[in-house]
């Protein structure tokens, strides 16, 4: 069963991506249908930099709403964490841990 995080904010991928840590899983991405060879299949999508992803409460991204599907980065470090207050100002509060702390 999926699960619903209690926090999350859709931001660019363009974003994320400008920061030099990123290491983005791209078989993680949401399955879209395609036909290929005459057959229906799910593959997964193809990310550009126009795409919405997810960020959560414990920094971790993924390409749809919960936490433990579609995990596309979850490499969470100061660093990460210290780019984001950079890149948007105010990042979401971590009640679990260090690195989310503002």
């Amino acid at each position: 069963m999926s699960t619903l995080g209690k926090y999350c904010r859709a931001y660019p991928l363009s974003l994320f991506r400008q920061f030099r840590g990123w290491n983005e899983k791209p078989e993680n991405a949401r399955k879209i249908r395609k036909e290929i060879d005459g057959e229906i299949t799910e593959v997964p999508r193809k990310l550009t930099d126009a795409d919405y992803v997810y960020l959560h409460r414990d920094f971790t991204v993924t390409d749809g709403i919960f936490i433990d599907e579609n995990i596309i980065f979850s490499d969470v470090t100061q660093e990460w964490a210290e780019f984001l207050r950079s890149a948007l100002g105010k990042v979401p509060y971590d009640e679990g841990g260090e690195v989310g702390k503002m």
